[in-house]
């Protein structure tokens, strides 16, 4: 059997366990099968990210910077676009087949065991995402890394990454989201997301809401962990457009970063990349030692968020974007009127059921021109039809396709019909991943072929 297969293999049995839509607070029973492991993710240094959005962009921004000063980094994110491998990365590489295979041989006969315990407490086995966490861990561990890059997968406290003791802390901004798992009101869930915060840690957090801001304050003067807010602390000191990207300006805390090239769109990374600046610096030398000139230009010029306002198509330009609730959909709606220039945008939308639709649409829709409404590749997608109803009862006409194939030749004909007109696929990650796969397949560089 090959590599491949191997790997295949085992994302097959990961996909026979409860998703990642299934999530109950028991940190403990990833604990249970670590301490069996020898707790792998006790031999390296951990950033642990939180936040509603920007973390999987802020983490890549994070292992690039790291990655530049010379040390062997792993990252961790959730969930993928195309293969599940991209989920662990090794030195900026999807892991190896061969290794996420190994890594599993090494934690399979474990999994029988606490699968086992977990029956005779009367308790659900560990689920996918469980297991991946493990999988990372271990895998890590075996790399070796000198840093792990460890985002969230779903609040913080309790959450199976928590199992990791991070020396920094990172929250991106933090909004309503997942209210029916984290609760119901903006205080409730920075509580549950401050439980990354470890004793003695260094914290970094994107600006917040103030009420978000006094939790986290109070959560790090109970362990003792010394904290840094974007707009008090750091921030962007300057941010203009630039060929392929922008131009920032950072003011850190251990120093001030003039003219950095950064190869992504959206003022919203700008303001990524000085939180990841603040998390490295406060690594690598404890907010006292500013990064080096040359390695903070390669950290951040190698930097890459695929599927965040991803320019995959031109003739007509398509830019993806993985927006997929009101938070990040207006981040995105920013960033067609500032990062691009055209006169018309088309949408094309797809949302999965459990999101907040209406507030992506009522985010986006000022923006566009047109929408074309289609559903990801999911059991999870709300149909295609309730997304243009939804435009409709705003006022505005939205097509329906059944397929993201559909939706796409129908804008990019659309766009192509006129001039300054482009094509913005986003609501969902899933979505975003499908279009990577579809433009690659289809070359939308090539331009649009009636």
């Amino acid at each position: 059997m090959s590599d491949v297969q191997r790997a295949d293999v085992v994302y097959e049995k990961l996909l026979e366990r409860a998703g990642e839509r299934w999530v109950q607070p028991r940190k403990e029973r990833v604990a249970r099968i670590l301490t069996l492991l020898d707790d792998p993710q006790r031999t390296y240094r951990v950033v642990h990210i939180t936040g509603t959005n920007g973390k999987t962009s802020t983490a890549r921004m994070i292992e690039s910077l790291l990655r530049s000063h010379g040390l062997r980094t792993g990252l961790f994110t959730s969930p993928h676009l195309k293969r599940f491998t991209e989920r662990i990365m090794i030195d900026g590489e999807p892991i190896a087949d061969g290794a996420i295979a190994d890594a599993w041989d090494e934690i399979e006969p474990f999994v029988g065991i606490v699968d086992a315990e977990l029956e005779s407490a009367g308790d659900a086995p560990l689920t996918f995402f469980e297991l991946l966490t493990v999988l990372a861990f271990v895998a890590a561990s075996d790399a070796p890394v000198d840093v792990l890059v460890l985002e969230v997968g779903m609040g913080g406290s309790w959450d199976s990454t928590n199992t990791a003791d991070g020396d920094v802390a990172v929250f991106t901004p933090i909004d309503m989201d997942h209210a029916d798992r984290l609760g119901d009101t903006i205080e409730a869930i920075a509580e549950v997301k401050a439980g990354i915060i470890k004793d003695g840690a260094a914290v970094v957090s994107a600006e917040q809401r103030p009420e978000v801001a006094a939790v986290l304050r109070r959560v790090a003067s109970e362990k003792d962990a010394t904290i840094a807010f974007e707009g008090e602390d750091f921030g962007l000191s300057d941010q203009k457009l630039a060929v392929g990207g922008q131009l920032i300006g950072i003011r850190g805390l251990a120093g001030e970063y003039v003219d950095e090239y950064l190869p992504l769109y959206g003022a919203h990374q700008g303001h990524n990349a000085a939180l990841a600046v603040a998390a490295v610096e406060s690594l690598i030398g404890g907010a006292s030692q500013r990064i080096v000139g040359d390695i903070l230009a390669d950290g951040l010029q190698n930097a890459t968020s695929p599927g965040r306002l991803q320019l995959v198509g031109i003739a007509p330009t398509v830019v993806v974007d993985a927006a997929h609730n009101p938070h990040g959909a207006a981040a995105l709606a920013r960033s067609l009127d500032d990062s691009f220039d055209f006169d018309e945008w088309g949408l094309v939308l797809g949302v999965f059921a459990d999101k907040d639709a209406a507030g992506i649409v009522d985010q986006l829709l000022p923006q566009v021109a047109e929408v074309f409404a289609t559903a990801p590749d999911s059991d999870r997608a709300a149909d295609a039809d309730a997304i243009a109803d939804l435009v409709e009862e705003r006022g505005r006409r939205a097509s329906v396709h059944p397929t993201l194939a559909d939706a796409v030749d129908a804008a990019r004909e659309w766009a192509a019909s006129a001039d300054r007109r482009a094509v913005v696929i986003a609501g969902s990650i899933v979505l975003a991943g499908e279009a990577l796969r579809l433009s690659d397949e289809e070359d939308w560089k090539s331009g649009w072929r009636a």
